[in-house]
């Protein structure tokens, strides 16, 4: 046995420098393209992509176009209330998980945080949040006939398609300064905040009579953290079902089973991970956590750090205000 191991000691230098060896026989251009794909591939791995926005969810931290950086550092080092960041889409069951569209965000409650939204305003931990910069509402636009909405849109950088262009009304995805740059136009007769959200709206998370919500009255929820040890109940079921049987791949029909009568003996589940809960900046045009829960924290992929330049997706070209922007 001590024979073999010699052997096999003596065998490993011997390949290293057969290896070398072709490695310095190698054209001096075949060895810098190699260098430079290894490069590549290390920094795209897990330094820096790169991801388009299609949506308007995060307008107008983030327009539909821009070409946006990705570091992937944080999913080492962490992530922190307020970053935007890149996901694999949690719903897309039917796909494995790095085959799954990328979705933007922003992380509003961290592991353990109670989140809640109060007639449209953000609290973390009962401390209400401020504004983004970048953060916008629903407003009703007005304008006088024979105006081109299509011009209005395009000059907001917002999506033509699916709008009439010569529609009278349009809600748009406005905040204070851009509701008064839009105030100035001409063809504008008026420029309006709509209403919070009232009332019980059934398609939202956890999909439940036991939670009462609506995009601008939303919690307060708790943020489930790795470790946590959580009551389940027909009660709570409806807030943890998806951790439980998806994310964390326990059979659904033995859980569903374990949940006694109300005045039955009570189950708790322990967390195997972190989750997070995200909001669009966009907030009343925008698929997020309100709607489909919880986001785990093996999903995230990285945080948008700058834009590099903006696509026009109506008119086409490279738009002049968009290079090199930061995001915050």
């Amino acid at each position: 046995m001590v024979g073999d191991d010699t052997s096999q000691g003596q065998g490993r230098p011997g390949l290293v420098l057969r290896v070398l060896a072709r490695w310095r026989g190698l054209n001096e251009w075949l060895r810098a393209l190699i260098i430079a794909f290894a490069i590549l591939v290390f920094t795209h791995t897990f330094l820096l992509g790169w991801v388009t926005v299609r949506s308007t969810s995060m307008y107008a931290t983030l327009h539909p176009g821009d070409l946006t950086a990705v570091t992937k550092w944080p999913a080492w080092a962490g992530w922190d209330r307020g970053d935007i960041v890149v996901f694999h889409d949690p719903m897309q069951d039917d796909r494995k998980l790095g085959e799954r569209q990328l979705m933007v965000k922003r992380v509003v409650g961290l592991p353990g945080d109670v989140v809640e939204l109060r007639d449209g305003e953000l609290l973390v931990n009962n401390v209400p949040v401020p504004p983004w910069p970048g953060e916008t509402r629903s407003w009703l636009v007005r304008l006088r006939k024979g105006t081109d909405a299509h011009a209005l849109l395009n000059e907001l950088h917002l999506p033509v398609s699916g709008s009439p262009s010569d529609t009278r009304e349009l809600e748009l995805p406005l905040n204070e300064r851009l509701a008064l740059t839009l105030r100035g136009w001409d063809d504008v007769l008026g420029v309006e905040r709509m209403r919070n959200a009232r009332g019980y709206a059934a398609h939202l998370f956890p999909f439940s009579p036991y939670h009462r919500w609506n995009t601008d009255d939303y919690g307060p929820i708790i943020i489930p953290r790795q470790g946590d040890r959580v009551k389940v109940d027909t009660r709570s079921l409806p807030l943890y079902d998806r951790i439980i049987t998806h994310y964390e791949g326990n059979d659904a029909e033995a859980v569903r089973a374990a949940i006694p009568a109300e005045n039955g003996d009570q189950v708790t589940y322990t967390m195997r991970q972190d989750y997070y809960f995200v909001l669009g900046d966009s907030r009343h045009h925008s698929d997020d956590s309100r709607h489909w829960g919880f986001l785990p924290a093996d999903h995230l992929v990285g945080r948008a750090w700058f834009v590099l330049l903006g696509h026009d997706l109506n008119q086409g070209g490279i738009r002049d205000d968009r290079w090199f922007t930061g995001v915050r």
